[in-house]
């Protein structure tokens, strides 16, 4: 007998979905009153509430038969033990390697992993710690800012950390410079001095077009101040290619490796982590570390039933595949997580946004929803009212922690109290006949109330997740990153896609080294289609003008 493909475990979800389309959440939890405790689990200081999901056990069953059939598990153990499993690239997707969750004995292509890492995370550090404490001098003395210029996984992830993770940022203030929108680069710079400035250009290649333009006027900007022997001083490389940025006046003891085996969404970890590092010090990077690599460890060793991220992942692919949702919001109740959401599309959809499996064949099954969001409570005047009105449902994930440590009680009870209760408002709704009593109890006469019912009714029924932890500290950050991470992973391995390649972004980044020329000489007949030849014409008049 054949084994089952994931359009066969589809056909199965969908008898699921149909039998429990008409069955709403909130008389699941009124005849189950242990139905929180069945569906949440814990990990160290963090709880993950499942419980608020369109779901019975004989789905959850389904679920996990399909990763279990899938061959997720194997997978898994491909990946912790270094095979290629990026198998467009030929190579191996070894990140978590960077957090110390391979064996000692793996290698690739006669690299052994772990002495790799741990010499490369040894010089971070004491190059963040001498430039924190002043034992690394620039032209005017210590370092008071550095700027990473870099692009994609070499801005998204250390960007969001850094300001996550702000309380305790005590080196020199870090900025991230990406876009190559010149803007960006000249509003960072503008309150700068150059003679105190360290510039962290992150690039494996040393040759990411954005990231190296950014970088040479980086390089002309301190020329302007300092002098020519000390340049060098202001530059420091995260890249492989030593040729490069040699040329570029970079010592190669300056020059920090990572390798073929780390993605750029997967790269926090790796030396792109430095600019972070210098933020929060080398003790605080390594307890992000841990708390990746515990996340890792609970991955590797929980059975699928336990398995957050195993469960997350496949809850995902239950409403995409089998529900048709389109999107899915990812909700932080945390100001200081507004980037955690464009740390995670870059994650997601990168990884997932494919339509040909892994033997190069045309999908017939939807992949990765799209991922937005925004922390609450501002969120809560933006685009809630979709999440609870609008004509479908979109399944969310709310992060909160506890915050045991803030000064502010009264607004982190507030922010706590949104939290659950959006959640809650999500799962329980309000029926027509809920609000009719309402109003007339308010006083309204009843055929008023009956007008105006409908515009106040809430279908709910609309499914989340909901992660409390006591704290947001660098091991959490770790944890929660590490849990996306392999959700991601899994839902790839499910879908029969490669996460770990990104062709899709090739053909803009080809087509705009062949308009540039025409923009420099001018001549807009060399466009491919009259829609870019006009638009170039546009814009060329606009800039005569």
């Amino acid at each position: 007998m054949p084994a089952k493909t994931f359009q066969d475990h589809l056909k199965i979800l969908k008898t699921h979905e149909a039998r429990l389309a008409d069955k709403h959440m909130r008389a699941m939890y009124e005849a189950d009153s242990d139905r929180f405790l069945k569906y949440s689990l814990c990990l160290d200081t963090l709880v993950f509430d499942y419980s608020k999901n369109r779901i019975d056990q004989d789905a959850m069953n389904a679920l996990l038969d399909m990763a279990a059939n899938l061959g997720v598990e194997q997978k898994r153990g491909a990946m912790f033990a270094g095979e290629k499993i990026n198998r467009s690239e030929r190579r191996a997707a070894l990140h978590v390697a960077l957090r110390g969750s391979v064996d000692k004995a793996v290698n690739v292509d006669g690299l052994l992993i772990s002495d790799a890492v741990e010499q490369v995370l040894q010089q971070m550090r004491d190059f963040s710690d001498a430039v924190r404490s002043g034992g690394y001098q620039v032209t005017g003395g210590k370092v008071t800012d550095v700027v990473n210029i870099g692009i994609g996984g070499s801005h998204a992830g250390p960007a969001m950390a850094c300001e996550a993770l702000g309380k305790f940022r005590d080196g020199p203030k870090v900025h991230f410079v990406s876009n190559v929108d010149s803007a960006d680069l000249l509003t960072t710079l503008s309150g700068l001095k150059p003679e105190t400035t360290l510039f962290v250009i992150a690039s494996k290649s040393f040759a990411t077009a954005e990231t190296m333009m950014n970088a040479n006027f980086a390089r002309e900007w301190v020329e302007a101040t300092v002098a020519k022997d000390q340049i060098g001083d202001h530059f420091v490389a995260l890249s492989s290619n030593l040729e490069a940025t040699g040329a570029f006046g970079i010592a190669d003891e300056r020059c920090f490796a990572f390798w073929d085996w780390v993605g750029g969404r997967y790269s926090i970890w790796s030396a792109i982590g430095l600019s972070l590092m210098i933020a929060i010090g080398s003790r605080n990077f390594d307890a992000m570390l841990e708390g990746a690599a515990s996340v890792d460890r609970h991955f590797c060793d929980a059975p699928l039933d336990k398995n957050i991220p195993v469960i997350m992942a496949v809850l995902g692919i239950w409403y995409r595949n089998a529900w048709g949702c389109s999107a899915h919001a990812v909700l932080p109740y945390d100001h200081r997580m507004d980037g955690f959401r464009t740390w995670l599309q870059q994650l997601d959809m990168e990884s997932n946004g494919k339509s040909v499996d892994l033997d190069g064949s045309i999908i017939e099954y939807s992949t990765a929803p799209v991922i937005f969001g925004e922390p609450g409570t501002d969120g809560q005047h933006a685009f809630y009212q979709l999440l609870h009105q609008g004509t479908d449902f979109i399944p969310c994930d709310f992060l909160l922690a506890s915050g045991a440590n803030d000064d502010l009680d009264k607004h982190r009870s507030t922010l706590a109290a949104n939290c659950f209760a959006q959640s809650e408002a999500l799962m329980r709704g309000k029926s027509k006949e809920e609000v009719v009593s309402e109003l007339i109890s308010a006083g309204m006469d009843e055929k008023k109330a009956c007008e105006l019912a409908p515009h106040k009714v809430f279908e709910g029924n609309r499914p989340s997740n909901t992660f409390v932890y006591e704290e947001l500290n660098p091991r959490t950050l770790g944890m929660l990153m590490a849990l996306y991470e392999h959700k991601a992973f899994v839902q790839g391995v499910i879908w029969n896609v490669n996460s770990f390649d990104q062709w899709g972004v090739e053909l803009g980044k080809e087509l705009a080294d062949k308009i540039e020329p025409v923009l420099v000489i001018g001549d807009t007949t060399a466009a491919n289609n009259s829609s870019t030849e006009g638009l170039l014409r546009a814009y060329l008049n606009f800039r005569k003008n």
